[in-house]
């Protein structure tokens, strides 16, 4: 590959992925309704069995415009999708962006107070609600703009003969809490019943790149969630820049859907990509290891997207199965992997077992949500986030100064906050200027909050969040560096470490340890003695603490700042 002055890191693009790619100007929605053209016949959803093919999918689509258009829904109207992954939501989703309104996703195990700020926050006027989620959206909607609620029991998605299989719950605490607040009252209109008698005429409204598509919000995990407003462009940026980067086979592929729809990275991979690629959707309602694996026997994957824990137990379940799906397995030619580090460990499993590739990537809501990839070639490197997109430029910044570019040291590798620049790049926060103008700088460019070293070709590795960021003494710590060593002590299954803030202005480093099963637990001496080993002394824990878990988002990364907040003072 040839190598370029502003963008070297080039020359670690597999043969075939141009540095520049021109990104259409039309809806995220186009791609799907290209490949109903091209491929009517073939399978487009499936959904824990049952199926339904491209031109299939299309008349549920057409009749779910119909519904909607009748309920009110007009171009800029806001849509809140509260669903988990399943047929209705996909069908849900592209019929609202169809109709020129914008899409507001929104997690289906929340409260009814969190519910409340999200729809308060988006202005959504409609609802489709997973009908577990009915009872809280409806007690969260007072004072809010939401005028329209329509429950979607995802059951009804499926066949008598498979609707057993639904019985796994999602978040078994919240689900409990859910079935208390009683049934769906009468006066809520079902999706089903609606779609079932809605007119298949109404016209697509008429959307360009630059119309808003999304309101994706952040998961909190350092504060308030927050509204990206993504454009279809945006979305439409990350579906060209995939397609060209795996070099998927159009019309082939089968993609297991995984990951929360609800979720940028989920959304992406199972709402948006299979339509580009005239791929089969394979949906699951949840994660579940011995589910998929079951799955793997009946519709084997191609390509997966999740997180590092969900390979790792697939590949864990596999090998500890009687009759392990060895040929559906084999049929996996790529997994990708994002929002947090891959353990060298789970790579080397789950490609022994598969024979494809597992790579790291990295993006953010913000960015639609990918803005950087290892290459899908054995010159990935597990553990780095690897390279720029095409269309993506990025800079690095002092941590202290974000106008401050960082030069090169000896070696050529520059450390600082990273900045990404692209058409995958959102527009800004929902009704929020001033943390815009904060986050998105002059001339496009996103701050990420990450710090990261990239050596002398471009090619990247993640350091840490600079919001986790630890300062003792004047020094500055970086959690995952601590972390990355304390869990190679025996026993330790997990490890989170933060910052406790303390009188004296600084921090003090704490370490929350997840210990195997009968494994006693280590002093404050021990770990202190084996960190020392990597660690500088003051980076060292002062004080640890065992849990039975450490809080987690929906797609499972660690939540440093709960566990701040269990620990603090």
């Amino acid at each position: 590959m040839e190598r370029h002055e502003d963008r070297p890191w080039a020359m670690h693009y597999t043969p075939g992925v141009p540095i520049d790619i021109e990104i259409p100007d039309e809806p995220v929605t186009a791609a799907l309704r290209r490949a109903v053209e091209r491929w009517p016949d073939r399978i487009a959803l499936d959904f824990m069995g049952a199926t339904l093919t491209y031109a299939e999918t299309e008349q549920q689509i057409r009749r779910a415009m119909g519904a909607l258009h009748e309920l009110g829904v007009t171009v800029g109207a806001r849509v809140a999708l509260v669903m988990p992954n399943s047929t209705s939501h996909f069908v849900a989703y592209h019929a609202a962006l169809r109709l020129g309104a914008i899409v507001a996703e929104l997690n289906p195990t929340y409260t009814a107070d969190e519910l409340h700020h999200l729809l308060t926050d988006s202005g959504a006027t409609h609802a489709v609600v997973w009908h577990k989620a009915v009872a809280a959206v409806l007690e969260a909607r007072a004072g809010t703009e939401l005028t329209t609620v329509v429950s979607a029991d995802i059951v009804r998605d499926l066949p008598r003969s498979a609707q057993f299989l639904l019985k796994l719950p999602l978040a078994p605490a919240r689900e409990k809490k859910a079935a208390l607040r009683g049934v769906v009252p009468a006066e809520v209109p079902d999706w089903h019943d609606l779609l079932k008698s809605a007119r298949t005429d109404v016209p697509v409204a008429e959307r360009s790149g630059d119309d808003v598509a999304l309101l994706q919000y952040t998961g909190g995990t350092t504060g308030t969630p927050k509204a990206a407003v993504l454009t279809h462009r945006n979305l439409v940026a990350n579906l060209v820049h995939g397609q060209a980067w795996a070099d998927f086979e159009l019309g082939e592929e089968t993609v297991y859907g995984v990951l929360p729809f609800f979720h940028a990275f989920g959304l992406t991979f199972s709402l948006n990509l299979p339509g580009q690629l005239g791929a089969t959707l394979v949906m699951f309602p949840n994660f579940d290891a011995d589910t998929v694996l079951k799955t793997m026997h009946r519709r084997p994957a191609t390509f997966m997207a999740g997180v590092a824990p969900m390979f790792d137990r697939i590949a864990k379940a596999a090998q500890a199965s009687p009759k392990p799906p060895v040929e559906g397995l084999r049929r996996i030619r790529l997994g990708f992997a994002g929002a947090m580090p891959i353990p060298a460990q789970t790579v080397e499993r789950w490609e022994a077992l598969t024979g494809g590739l597992l790579i790291e990537g990295y993006g953010m809501t913000e960015c639609a949500p990918i803005a950087l990839g290892n290459p899908c070639a054995p010159t990935r490197r597990p553990g780095t986030l690897g390279v720029p997109f095409p269309n993506t430029d990025i800079r690095v910044v002092s941590i202290d100064d974000h106008t401050v570019t960082v030069e090169p040291d000896e070696g050529g590798v520059r450390r600082g906050e990273l900045l990404v620049r692209g058409p995958q790049v959102f527009s800004g926060y929902w009704n929020r200027p001033e943390e815009t103008a904060g986050q998105l700088l002059d001339d496009g460019w996103l701050r990420t909050g990450d710090v990261v070293e990239v050596d002398a070709t471009g090619w990247i590795t993640l350091v840490d969040r600079v919001k986790e960021m630890i300062i003792v003494g004047g020094f500055k710590v970086y959690p995952s560096q601590v972390e990355d060593h304390l869990r190679t002590m025996p026993g330790v299954e997990d490890v989170a470490v933060v910052g406790i803030a303390t009188e004296a202005g600084d921090d003090r480093v704490l370490a929350a340890f997840v210990l195997a099963e009968g494994v006693a637990e280590p002093t404050l001496e021990e770990v202190r003695d084996h960190a020392q080993q990597r660690v500088p002394r003051y980076a060292l824990p002062r004080d640890i603490r065992v849990v039975d878990e450490l809080p987690r988002s929906q797609i499972g990364k660690v939540m440093r700042r709960l566990v701040r907040e269990q620990f603090s003072d």
